[in-house]
């Protein structure tokens, strides 16, 4: 009776932009991973702060879960709504809000896309650097803590965000940080939200750090004999201070997916792709010593350029990775993880990781941000075998068990959700029971994301 009287009151409330139709529904069902979907029982579209406010006090009043929805990438399950309840699609709070250029922020509504932003800010000489490989929504970005590409040189979302407009579990509207630069006054509460994937409180503006354009960049590629040759590469490029933009690894089984997905004609071998910002002389110099580290380590010669169009082809082609390892087998199904090491350790969790999954019978081709030691698999399922689930699943655990052996983390970018929930305890022990009491004390009903993240929910 709680939640049919929830779903009228929210009804009466947002009109039209409450919707309980079966194709929105299933629409907000579904995981770009492997999880089954979870349909919700209606999906509520705000158009302001004031009206998240009201969603969320309605919800309380009746004791209903609430998931806040973004572009709905979800590979760990954390906008699927497991226990049903309301899904708080931020679709429509997509408005650009104020770009302050002459400080280098902006404030920006959570559905806002990346791409989109660096589209409006394309006259002020500043971009938003943070790229995940997908058009993602900077709330969901915020949320899980995202990174990507080009975090070796500008950071994560934890590192870009100076603030935030957000909903707590019974309605109040807070602001954390402020746009100074630092700040010594109190608990981070910036920091505490951005990572929380919506368990805390439903965002509802971001207030973002904004970084000029550099005035050249190149970008480039080559090949390696082997795994190791080509971790050893990133991490002595790390260790030289050469400060890349982007560096970005393939498997053999990647760049043969490159090649048939995007007509590429790139040696079955390991690669590197990277980038360099600065300068004409600067980016000059710092692709000739890449190069000598390349050669060094017995790679192929690397083939760079400073063409706005060569540039653009390579990282479509990287940015599209996932759809061409699912395209190298027809009908599967991915699972896909990620762990993050130190980079002293990348060598050795890419080939220990390289060698169990060609003992599993499964394939999982490999790739990733391998300039801050984080890197993906994507294991390859058939969904009518349901052995290789099994199979995938026991892959994922003793990846994520072997970061944690290593001193590294379970999840570098895609965040626990559901997936990584069971290596909670063993990588941060009793902190976890910390994050659980928090969670308890800013969400007593725990109807924000039921479920997720942390013990207990």
């Amino acid at each position: 009776m709680s939640l049919a009287q929830a779903l009228d009151d929210l009804q009466l409330f947002l009109g039209e932009r409450f919707s309980r139709s079966k194709p929105d529904l299933d629409a907000h069902a579904q995981s770009e991973s492997h999880f089954p979907p979870a349909p919700p029982d209606a999906v509520a579209y705000p158009e302001s702060t004031a009206e998240v406010a009201q969603i969320v006090k309605v919800c309380a009043k009746y004791d209903v879960p609430m998931v806040g929805w973004g572009a709905g990438t979800s590979l760990e399950a954390q906008a699927q709504a497991v226990r049903g309840g309301i899904i708080v699609d931020f679709a429509r709070m997509n408005r650009v809000l104020n770009i302050r250029a002459e400080d280098m922020d902006v404030t920006v509504q959570p559905g806002v896309t990346r791409e989109s932003l660096n589209e409006e800010l394309r006259a002020t000489g500043l971009f938003f650097p943070v790229d995940p490989g997908a058009n993602a929504s900077l709330g969901g970005m915020a949320m899980t803590r995202a990174s990507g590409t080009t975090t070796v040189r500008y950071g994560s979302m934890r590192d870009n965000v100076l603030g935030f407009e957000a909903v707590l579990a019974d309605g109040t509207v807070i602001r954390t940080g402020t746009r100074a630069r630092k700040s010594a006054a109190g608990y981070d509460l910036t920091a505490l939200l951005v990572g929380s994937e919506g368990t805390l409180a439903l965002v509802t503006e971001i207030t973002l750090r904004l970084h000029g354009i550099p005035e050249s960049i190149s970008a480039g590629i080559c090949a390696f004999p082997d795994m190791h040759t080509a971790a050893n590469a990133v991490m002595e490029t790390i260790q030289m201070g050469i400060p890349m933009a982007r560096i970005e690894f393939a498997c053999a089984d990647t760049a043969r997916a490159f090649n048939t997905y995007a007509g590429m004609d790139m040696a079955p071998l390991p690669h590197l792709m990277v980038e360099f910002h600065g300068s004409p002389e600067s980016i000059a110099q710092d692709a000739a010593r890449f190069a000598e580290i390349v050669a060094d380590h017995d790679g192929t010669d690397f083939q760079w350029s400073a063409r706005a169009e060569e540039r653009t082809a390579l990282w479509a082609m990287r940015h599209n990775g996932y759809y061409a390892i699912l395209a190298s087998r027809p009908g599967a199904r991915g699972l896909v993880t990620d762990i993050c090491v130190p980079i002293s350790q990348l060598a050795r969790a890419v080939e220990e990781t390289q060698d169990d999954i060609a003992a599993s019978g499964i394939p999982g081709p490999i790739l990733g941000h391998v300039g801050d030691g984080n890197f993906h698999a994507i294991l390859l399922i058939d969904p009518d075998v349901p052995t290789e689930i099994d199979i995938a699943k026991a892959l994922s655990a003793r990846m994520a068990e072997r970061a944690l052996r290593l001193g590294g983390t379970c999840t570098g970018e895609h965040g626990v959700g559901l997936g990584k929930k069971d290596y909670m305890q063993a990588e941060h022990g009793h902190g976890w029971q910390v994050m659980g009491a928090l969670k308890a004390t800013m969400d007593p009903q725990g109807i924000l994301n039921p479920g997720k993240l942390v013990p207990g929910s």
